[in-house]
């Protein structure tokens, strides 16, 4: 709030949006915020409005109105036609750039960490053992074992939280140039041959490779797999269903007690069990599909995304008034639909629209 008054913005809260995060709408006020009774209000009174979730357009919603929040582009296309057709502006925080300058608006880094951080949690309440080593009365238990998959900022953020928490952690993704840094977290990391290919996509995400190489990933790693007694997946190429990483004959092979963790879930899941938002057990062996696990720590995940947005924001405006500059690149390479049109060159290709 302090930051968008200092922009020079009137601010509009909807009345209760903070309450269940623990923001009441009398904090919102007290820093200058109108309270607005219902989403239509806001609808009436804003011109920009800022989501978490962008929902599906409401009547009213116009050409006057520019929209920001996450919309799942590449995932659901159709969202921006609607848009489109209602002639407002979208912007997507899904497709801000991976450049230097926009690390301060990075919502998806943000909110993989929360994710990464809470899987290890889930893992180790779910796991009927205990993760540290230690030396009791009763003889030493030895660390648990936790292989974790994909190492982007979520993957990253399990690492270090499952060697705080004890274990005895390795980690595998198909970007080779991502080993120096699962190893400066104190992890192991799992050395699988791809044949020579290429891995590493667009902006330093991982990409799709073909069936053939995934399968051949499999079969180097269903024997590592029967030495973990914990597998956290969070491997996810933008705008694809998740890659099968573990099939149900490699989960079979796993120890009895064992946990996977699917933190792509919502892509369809890296284990050919996952269920999105249900708990499995397959021959002793328990599944977790979680989705949207950033949501289950609203306090800290809205003080992150809420300082993401803001960041994105300011470099929107200018002079206290919204100022969209195509010569930008943080702002071309976010708009998704602007003047009854989708106008990003990728959501486009998915609609079959004509750039």
């Amino acid at each position: 709030m302090d930051l968008l008054a200092k922009a020079g913005v009137d601010v509009l809260v909807e009345q209760g949006a903070g309450t269940e995060a623990g923001f009441e709408d009398e904090e919102y006020a007290a820093k200058g915020a109108q309270i607005a009774s219902t989403g239509a209000d806001v609808l009436e009174r804003a011109q920009i409005l800022l989501h978490v979730r962008v929902p599906r357009p409401s009547p009213g919603l116009n050409q006057r109105h520019a929209v920001i929040g996450f919309c799942d582009p590449l995932g659901d296309p159709d969202l921006a036609a609607q848009f489109a057709r209602a002639g407002a502006t979208l912007f997507s925080m899904e497709f801000i750039p991976r450049i230097t300058r926009a690390q301060s608006m990075d919502a998806l880094s943000s909110m993989a960490s929360i994710a990464g951080y809470k899987a290890v949690l889930l893992a180790a309440n779910t796991l009927p053992r205990l993760f540290p080593m230690m030396t009791t009365a009763a003889g030493t238990i030895r660390g648990a074992r936790v292989l974790v998959i994909g190492a982007g900022v979520a993957g990253l953020q399990a690492i270090a939280t499952a060697r705080r928490l004890g274990a005895v952690v390795s980690g595998y993704d198909v970007r080779i140039a991502v080993k120096e840094q699962i190893e400066s977290l104190g992890a192991k990391f799992l050395n699988i041959s791809l044949d020579g290919v290429r891995a590493e996509g667009e902006g330093g995400y991982a990409r799709a490779l073909d069936d053939a190489t995934y399968r051949h990933q499999r079969e180097q790693m269903v024997f590592v797999l029967k030495d973990q007694d914990v597998v956290i997946t969070t491997a996810a190429v933008p705008g694809k269903k998740a890659p099968l990483l573990i099939s149900r004959e490699m989960v079979h092979a796993m120890a009895p007690g064992s946990v996977i963790v699917d933190l792509a879930a919502e892509r369809g899941g890296n284990c050919e069990l996952t269920r999105p938002g249900e708990t499995v057990i397959e021959r002793a062996v328990t599944v977790l599909g979680p989705v949207n696990l950033a949501a289950s720590v609203p306090y800290h995940a809205s003080q992150m995304y809420a300082r993401n947005i803001v960041a994105f924001l300011k470099n929107l405006m200018k002079d206290g008034q919204l100022n969209i500059d195509l010569s930008d690149e943080i702002t071309r390479e976010t708009m998704v639909a602007r003047g009854g049109e989708v106008v990003h060159p990728k959501v486009q290709a998915l609609l079959g629209v004509n750039a």
